[in-house]
């Protein structure tokens, strides 16, 4: 087996995505190369309104985002390949997350809907390609998610010493890597994905940078309090959430139609915050703490979570060897590892499936 995979991804924030060049040939697996690949603005403004309306958005326009996101992804696939001069027939495999509109882990038969057709990318792109990730773990009873803490095992896990990583993208995952190998996890609650949603809202920006529109309001303690009591956050793990539930429609039930919208960004910002750090707490208090994805790039964020932390050493995961920005689409690279492999990639113990089996159908250029 050759030993460079391509890993592919991208989040709730659906702004593009993320392709890393990850080399499994030494001990432990090593960042190679990455790319970051824009959705064209039209593309972004359907994803978003196929995500937000999901009844509205039909079968056709499902269809035609499917084949337009896989051509994003195969041309990411390309332009990182050519920016690191690696010639294409070293790549073993790709592992494609693709692009969530859908995830619905608590319906009567539950179900998910990543787009971004793996068949097209290895045809556009001449590579074998594994994708679909969640399907059969949720076959088996399980969530589909999250998929991380297994990766994160393989990332950063250490014999004898229990680590802990948290993932803030839109949605935030705990991770906890026990020193024997064993690992657990599971969804806290909202990471970015309110407070993307409230700044594209108030003031039309993707993202509040740094938090500095948060820095500026004070939180409604009231707000913040009413938010903590939903059900989700005291539910028991495997547990798995996303924007179908924490969305704007959620945030206006707790009542914000006489706040200024400066306090709501702050006091969403401490529900990031405040929620992860009960999380913490409850599974795995004084950890060494390591935080990845694009909330680790939030200061204000990075902030409030250490003081609401404050057993923990808390860095980023680039302290423990893989760039906080890299760390999810590095993890789908070694999925695909493991599916080529047959090895499992999912743990029962986080998503609540019978039992661990290998994840992602693998699909061949030709």
């Amino acid at each position: 087996m050759r030993p460079l995979f391509i890993g592919l991804i991208s989040g709730t924030s659906m702004d593009g995505v993320d392709a890393a060049l990850v080399d499994c040939s030494g001990p432990e697996p090593r960042l190679a190369a990455t790319h970051t690949g824009a959705y064209p603005e039209e593309i972004a403004v359907r994803l978003r309104a196929a995500a937000r309306s999901k009844g509205e958005c039909g079968l056709a326009e499902a269809a035609a985002l499917d084949a337009e996101i896989a051509a994003v992804f195969a041309e990411a696939v390309l332009a990182l390949l050519d920016g690191a001069r690696c010639d294409p027939d070293r790549i073993e495999a790709i592992g494609s997350h693709g692009q969530t509109l859908l995830h619905a882990p608590d319906a009567r038969l539950p179900h998910t809907v990543q787009i971004g057709s793996p068949a097209r990318i290895a045809a556009l792109t001449g590579m074998v390609t594994v994708g679909d990730f969640r399907s059969a773990d949720m076959a088996l009873g399980g969530q589909g998610a999250p998929l991380a803490p297994v990766f994160h095992q393989w990332m950063f896990g250490r014999s004898g010493e229990t680590r802990a990583v948290v993932n803030i993208g839109g949605i935030a995952n705990l991770s906890v890597l026990a020193g024997d190998g064993g690992v657990t996890g599971y969804d806290t609650g909202p990471g970015n994905t309110l407070l993307d949603s409230w700044a594209r809202t108030c003031r039309g920006e993707a993202y509040d940078e740094n938090g500095q529109w948060a820095r500026s309001g004070q939180v409604n303690a009231g707000l913040l309090e009413r938010l903590l009591a939903d059900d989700y956050f005291s539910a028991p793990a495997p547990k798995s959430t996303g924007p179908e539930y924490f969305n704007l429609h959620w945030l206006e039930r707790a009542g914000i139609s006489d706040k200024a919208p400066e306090d709501v960004q702050a006091t969403l910002l401490e529900l990031t915050a405040a929620s992860i750090a009960g999380a913490v707490q409850a599974s795995c208090a004084g950890a060494a703490l390591a935080v990845c994805g694009g909330g680790a790039s939030n200061s204000f964020l990075m902030e409030r979570l250490s003081a609401n932390c404050p057993e923990s050493s808390l860095v980023t995961t680039e302290a423990w060897g893989v760039h906080q920005d890299w760390v999810e689409a590095a993890g789908f690279a070694l999925l695909a590892r493991a599916r080529l492999l047959r090895e499992p990639g999912n743990e029962p113990a986080v998503t609540g499936a019978s039992r661990a089996l290998p994840l992602g159908g693998v699909f061949l250029p030709s």
